[in-house]
């Protein structure tokens, strides 16, 4: 009974085997997610997602801290423009998540005279670190070989990057706060402020202009911070699933943490947890588009140069002998001859 049992099971096993393989060749978004998924795996993701959650955590505070102290010096005496931006950031964060961010960006705000170089020191350290862990996990991603390179030159990138993908995000924001002032602006303009369809346009607009900010933001993510640039239209199409799937994202932790922090307890830690799950799903979804982007089919295709043309040269050695070599071939010719006689 037990061995009937156990042939069972590993035909069941063999069965799902074979089922795999032929859906693969049968569907070719299966066979592009599976193979996405292995090289996700064999190339670290989950290492590298744990190491880019763990700095993201650590270089939060620090970096709203001094960058909100730049924008407040920037824009002082502009509020409006100060407001957009802190809505912008506090909006781009899950529902559960909204509260805790508008708290450090008011600290930081109400901070930003006194962030000094202690803040400055504690977010060089901190943002650098996830830059690098972040640009070491794409380069793996795309199947790039990771090389041994100079360490200040290497971290003098980071820092470029870093300040890089800081201007992207503050540009993305502001496009999205700029298009909501703007539409809200010529809806009353023409007196459509308080109509139901207009500001359903509006919003309707305003996320499809938030996406495309994302979209662009990903792009460059995705192509220029691993360590051998990419052409930046091999990364449109993940660009794209990772905006949309960060909308997503942002959706299902905000449902998540409306349900941890229903409790007493989860009022008072969960938003840090939240937190943490949120900047794991994210470092780990945008890893694993990488992953994707890196084994589609266009980018799989390599052009291998033929290789130059082999050219035959032959060596001819030409050995002179000395006087025991001419004896041999002597004494060799004179054996002959007389064998010759003899046979005449």
């Amino acid at each position: 009974m037990g061995d009937a049992k156990a042939d069972t099971k590993v035909e069941d096993r063999a069965d799902e085997d074979k089922l795999l393989p032929r859906l693969r060749r049968k569907y070719p978004w299966l066979d592009h997610v599976v193979r996405a998924k292995d090289a996700f795996t064999e190339r670290y993701g989950n290492h590298y997602a744990a190491a880019i959650t763990y700095f993201s955590v650590l270089s939060l505070i620090p970096l709203l801290m001094v960058g909100f102290a730049v924008a407040g010096f920037i824009l002082a005496g502009n509020e409006t423009a100060m407001r957009e931006l802190r809505e912008g950031i506090v909006n781009s964060a899950p529902e559960g998540l909204g509260d805790l961010f508008a708290s450090i960006v008011g600290a930081a705000l109400d901070s930003r005279a006194g962030a000094g170089l202690l803040g400055l020191a504690l977010a060089l350290y901190s943002g650098l670190g996830w830059m690098t862990n972040l640009r070491d996990a794409l380069t793996a991603q795309w199947g790039q070989e990771k090389k041994k390179l100079p360490f200040v030159s290497t971290k003098a990138k980071d820092l470029l990057a870093l300040v890089g993908l800081g201007v992207a995000i503050v540009v993305s924001f502001g496009l999205t706060a700029a298009g909501s002032g703007v539409g809200e602006f010529l809806l009353g303009l023409v007196g459509l402020e308080e109509e139901g369809w207009a500001r359903f346009l509006l919003r309707l607009g305003t996320i499809v202009l938030s996406l495309a900010a994302n979209v662009l933001v990903f792009v460059w993510v995705l192509s220029q911070l691993p360590r051998e640039k990419v052409a930046p239209r091999s990364a449109v199409r993940g660009a794209i699933i990772a905006a949309l799937g960060f909308e997503v994202l942002k959706q299902v932790g905000g449902i998540y943490l409306s349900s941890v922090t229903s409790s007493p307890s989860g009022a008072l830690f969960g938003p840090i947890i939240g937190l943490l799950v949120f900047a794991n799903l994210v470092a780990r979804f945008l890893l694993f588009v990488t992953a994707w982007t890196a084994t589609a089919t266009e980018n799989l295709s390599r052009t291998v140069e033929p290789p130059a043309p082999a050219v035959i040269r032959p060596t001819v050695e030409v050995r002179r002998g000395g006087p025991r070599v001419a004896a041999g071939a002597f004494g060799i010719g004179a054996l002959l001859g007389w064998f010759s006689r003899r046979r005449s």
